[in-house]
């Protein structure tokens, strides 16, 4: 029996014991989302993929008697058919959410896995919905437990701020808002709020708790006291306030006022409701979502320098994959070839997400993860696509290069060519003419869209500092209308995905520089962009000089640390 026999017999077992539950507990379905109790876009839990075997990063499964749905958006339709559309039938969630599917059945869920608000987005208090509060997954399936993971403190000097003033800020946004208590319910807060890390998740240093501050002097941390001890120790927090979770109740029903401000994309329903039975809710953004998206100039210095490093890197993975003279070279060795480059920089820990290398029509799968089963050979008439990042020391990176080994033909040069000068029109975006996301996405799009060309995911996302690849509220898309400020950091990466032949995206991150009196976007990303796949003859006299400029920077910053070879070829892209 070959390996995807075995897993499609595996998902098969665990399909059936998840059913078998269903009596018990009076229900017709049951509900497994992507994300764990913290809501992290990374978790080391990953119940959708247990019961699936989708590994995407975004997706909801709905298990009913004799019937399976899995919803994913549209980076995920070709990836979801391979992995799990034998056992699920695969739904674009944006074009049909699971209420328009499924209909006049109770379906049971884990209320510390969803909040109210996904609830009734995804179900329009049209079904029945059943909390049980033990996890049925989890039941028929024992992960390993994993041990608890020791939270560390960043100095003021990399955090820019001390996590005093940051508290005080917070306090005075309760006071005007008459509230006694804010729930910090999304961990990458409590990170940038208390200025700390940890690793409970693979691809992110965001330590798994929660915080609850008070208007006065009240602060609780959320969590096993075992992984507090460093910070006690940098006398953070004192002993009393690290509260175990298995104790939130009981410390709710203890604490006095009014007023408690939860935030609505974080707070889980158990949670919710919890707080809810002693005090009145204010559902209301959490106020450190639009705080730590502007990053004060240490966090920036940090990021520069980080990506300077991480430039470095891919510029000699680059340099590495054009030129290597093995017959045979995999995506799964590209990959592990560009992380031992990143490896051999002091201040690099892990990815920041699992690198995409995807050769051919792999690369036309958006979040495309090259494993056993799906690893193809990179053929030196294949369009090759990576896309990867790294967590640094303090710094995080995401970048993505279109490489191309021989010439191709005209039709994919003028696609990528296209996507460049989208990608070019971000980047010398006037931010005061087009200052939010969703004026700048229109620029990135237009050269396509005379041809009738389009891409399925937004343009940009906002990055965090040392910290989550993905945060907000800024990004570049199509409905996107927060307003861009100085130090908020996003990416630049349109793209174009021909389903079954090969993808392009050429993507870096920049951020939003005070220049005078104007505000522009600086790049922070550091490596060479493809010049084989360009036809020149679409560019402009503007679009020509700032490759030139990009390149010349790229070639200053990394040259001296370039041998003979390398330095070479990258001067030769200028």
């Amino acid at each position: 029996m070959d390996k995807i026999s075995k897993k499609n017999q595996m998902i098969n077992k665990r399909i059936k014991l998840l059913r078998s539950k269903f009596i018990h507990h009076k229900i017709d379905g049951y509900v497994i989302p992507k994300n764990d109790q913290f809501f992290s876009e990374y978790a080391a839990e990953d119940r959708l993929k247990i019961i699936s075997n989708f590994s995407g990063s975004a997706g909801l499964a709905i298990v009913l008697k004799k019937k399976s749905y899995l919803f994913v958006d549209g980076r995920y339709t070709i990836q979801a058919q391979q992995q799990s559309g034998k056992k699920f039938k695969i739904i674009e969630i944006h074009k049909f959410l699971p209420f328009k599917i499924i209909k006049n059945l109770k379906l049971g869920f884990d209320p510390s896995l969803f909040t109210r608000k996904q609830l009734n987005v995804y179900f329009n208090n049209s079904l029945i919905l059943k909390p049980i509060n033990k996890n049925l997954v989890d039941e028929i399936y024992k992960d390993k437990t994993s041990k608890n993971k020791i939270f560390f403190s960043l100095t003021n000097k990399v955090a820019g701020k001390t996590f005093q003033s940051k508290i005080n800020n917070i306090r005075n946004i309760l006071k005007r808002n008459k509230a006694d208590y804010l729930f910090v319910s999304a961990p990458e807060n409590v990170a940038w709020l208390l200025n700390i890390r940890g690793s409970d998740n693979p691809n992110s240093p965001i330590p798994n708790c929660r915080l609850i501050i008070g208007k006065d002097k009240e602060l609780f941390l959320i969590t096993q006291k075992e992984k507090t001890l460093k910070i006690i120790k940098d006398k953070k927090l004192s002993k009393k306030q690290i509260i175990n979770p298995k104790k939130f109740k009981d410390l709710i029903n203890k604490l006095k006022g009014y007023k408690f401000i939860i935030d609505p994309l974080s707070c889980s329903l158990l949670n919710e409701n919890i707080i809810k039975s002693k005090f009145k809710i204010i559902n209301k953004d959490d106020p450190c979502y639009k705080l730590k998206s502007i990053k004060n100039s240490s966090e920036i210095k940090h990021m520069i320098n980080a990506h300077i490093e991480d430039g470095l890197a891919l510029t000699k993975f680059i340099f590495w994959i054009k030129n290597i003279n093995k017959k045979k070279i995999t995506e799964v060795d590209a990959q592990n070839k560009l992380e031992k480059f990143r490896k051999l920089n002091k201040n690099y820990l892990f990815p920041s997400f699992n690198t995409i290398a995807g050769t051919g029509s792999n690369g036309a799968i958006v979040h495309y993860r090259a494993s056993k089963e799906s690893n193809k050979t990179i053929k030196k008439s294949d369009v090759f696509l990576c896309d990867s990042g790294g967590q640094y020391m303090f710094g995080t990176t995401d970048v993505t290069r279109t490489i191309c080994f021989s010439k191709q033909p005209n039709s994919i040069k003028n696609v990528y060519t296209k996507v460049l000068k989208g990608h070019i029109a971000v980047v010398t975006s006037n931010l005061k003419k087009f200052n939010n996301g969703k004026k700048i996405d229109v620029r990135a799009r237009q050269f396509l869209k005379k041809d009738g060309l389009d891409y399925a995911h937004g343009t940009g996302h906002g990055v965090g500092f040392f910290s989550n690849v993905h945060e907000g509220p800024q990004s570049i898309s199509k409905y996107n209308t927060i307003k861009l400020e100085e130090g908020m950091i996003i990416s630049n990466e349109p793209g174009y995905y021909k389903k079954n032949h090969y993808g392009i995206r050429i993507e870096n991150l920049v951020y939003v520089k005070k220049n005078k009196k104007k505000l522009q976007f600086e790049n922070l990303t550091l490596a060479p962009i493809e010049k084989d796949l360009i036809n020149y003859d679409l560019l402009n006299k503007n679009e020509k000089n700032y490759l030139f400029n990009y390149h010349l920077n790229v070639y200053t910053k990394h040259s001296k640390f370039l041998n003979k070879k390398e330095k070479k070829w990258l001067a030769g892209l200028i």
